[in-house]
């Protein structure tokens, strides 16, 4: 038996700003910040403040404003917006390290992972608006991934295929939660328009199969005209469930993870 191959020294990077608060190699606020005011009372406000009002109500002077202090007290926590961003995208998934995944078997598991990241962003709305160059690295984040990667134990996926589904998931989860959100925001306005009349006064937008009746003809479209005059399915009333087509869009994905989980067993 050969012995373990020795493991190379990792190479030390300098973390951007902001992963670096969040990571503790950088100190929080040394220069003298008046008592009551820290990175987290901070991040709170600016959660409260989108929670409320939408991610474009997020400014230093807003959240400076909510605390009671100045905005320049507010830059010996946090060094600019975009690093307060990155700071309550990593507090929206707080408590992830106690997270634990119930259920029998990996796809109970993905299911329910997929469910709380759904939860998370019907509940803050405003992360669907958040600029999204890189995945988040916060260790909250961190922690939410790694329960998912481990829900794969057992299945004898390698790493590399995990992260790739998890990615899948959160990208199908984000963009949903954006349509969703979106739609909300909508009616929203339609409210406003109507002088704050009940939803009930305001006529729900056309379905999208609405729209195609109205849009496509059989000869140039066919595929789309069937789908569009096609009888409404057993047992289904009115307009589809939101959260039941995400959790059928989940299903989905999962039996294409089902595939992929036998064919890494079958050439194991």
């Amino acid at each position: 038996m050969s012995a373990e191959q020795p493991q190379p020294d990792p190479v030390s990077v300098p973390l951007p700003p902001g992963l670096d608060l969040l990571w503790g190699r950088r100190e929080r606020g040394k220069r003298g910040p008046r008592p009551g005011l820290s990175a987290d009372a901070i991040v709170d406000a600016a959660v409260r403040v989108a929670d409320a009002e939408g991610l474009e109500a997020v400014s230093m002077a807003r959240v400076a404003g909510e605390l009671g202090f100045t905005t320049m007290s507010l830059y010996r926590h946090v060094a600019n917006k975009d690093e307060l961003l990155q700071l309550m995208w990593d507090a929206s998934t707080f408590g992830a390290e106690k997270l634990v995944l119930e259920g029998d078997g990996w796809r109970a598991k993905l299911t329910m992972w997929a469910t709380i990241q759904r939860d998370v962003l019907d509940r803050h709305p405003w992360i669907t608006r958040m600029p999204m160059a890189a995945p988040p690295l916060g260790p909250n984040s961190l922690h939410f991934v790694e329960r998912g990667m481990g829900a794969f134990d057992g299945t004898g996926l390698p790493d590399a295929e995990r992260i790739r589904v998890l990615g899948m998931i959160a990208s199908y989860s984000l963009s949903e939660a954006r349509m969703a959100n979106d739609a909300a925001r909508a009616l929203k306005q339609a409210l406003a328009a109507e002088g704050g009349a009940g939803a009930e006064a305001v006529p729900p937008p056309p379905s999208f199969e609405a729209l195609l009746r109205e849009l496509v003809d059989e000869r140039t479209y066919p595929h789309l005209y069937r789908l569009a005059w096609a009888p409404p399915e057993a047992g289904t009333s009115g307009p589809p469930d939101e959260r039941a087509e995400f959790m059928l869009g989940i299903d989905r994905i999962l039996d294409g993870v089902q595939v992929l989980i036998d064919r890494t067993r079958q050439t194991s």
